[in-house]
């Protein structure tokens, strides 16, 4: 991840780098990907259309969202909209990448947007910033991107066929929420993050019985808001230093 000034480093070389950085985070996701595919398999999602949420939708947390909603039987705008809204962090992190990827073409543009994660753009944005002036640093996090992609889809695979194993009686519900909880708590470094999920956990709770699951989404509304009402008021010289 630190190639030399004095060489610039080719594109097969950046794409094994952008693999070698994002591998902590890979095996991280792996018990994740996993878990996705029991739950969904446990839920009474085909094992196609949970491999196709995998495929083309590719964000854990709204899959696990949107997972808990078809299950609960809500209406497939409401899941599409939740999930926009859970997936609003994207646009930061789009806003974050377009001056490093202004010369490239659309294509690439469109390609890395997809493989855009919460891992990706960590080692992605870090490889970015470095101060030597290589021109193939998107394939660093096209590397970094096709491998997670690839670990999500077979981690997916193995816990479809784990879940066709596994009783329906199980409470895997349960799981679901335990699942994403551990999910969520390693982002929570910041105070605006503590605001955020605090305000959205208390919103969910309050708003548990609105109806077709509209509770989910105002509490993300309304958490969001309060990270970034938090956020705000923080002293610029308490703010944590960022790269973006």
């Amino acid at each position: 991840m630190n190639p030399s000034s004095d060489r610039v480093p080719s594109p097969r070389h950046e794409v094994l780098s952008g693999m070698r950085g994002i591998l902590p985070l890979v095996i991280g996701a792996v018990p994740f990907g996993i878990i996705f595919g029991t739950l969904a398999s446990g839920s009474g999602l085909s094992a196609a259309g949970a491999m196709g949420m995998s495929i083309f939708v590719f964000a854990g947390s709204s899959q696990f969202i949107a997972l808990g909603l078809l299950a609960s039987g809500t209406a497939i705008p409401l899941v599409i909209v939740t999930t926009i809204v859970v997936n609003v962090r994207h646009l930061l992190y789009s806003i974050s990448m377009m001056p490093h990827l202004r010369h490239d073409s659309l294509a690439w543009k469109l390609l890395l947007s997809f493989w855009l994660t919460d891992e990706n753009f960590a080692v992605a944005i870090a490889r970015y910033n470095q101060a030597d002036s290589s021109p193939h640093k998107h394939w660093y996090s096209l590397g970094a991107g096709v491998l997670m992609y690839g670990n999500w889809l077979l981690c997916t695979g193995l816990g479809i066929t784990l879940g066709q194993q596994i009783p329906t009686n199980l409470g895997l519900d349960f799981a679901m929420a335990v699942t994403f909880i551990g999910m969520v708590i390693p982002y929570v470094v910041t105070r605006p993050m503590g605001v955020a999920v605090g305000v959205a956990g208390s919103v969910a709770l309050l708003a548990h019985g609105l109806p077709h699951q509209l509770g989910l989404m105002v509490a993300s509304l309304v958490g969001i808001l309060a990270g970034a009402i938090a956020e705000s008021l923080q002293p610029p010289t308490v703010r944590p230093s960022s790269s973006d």
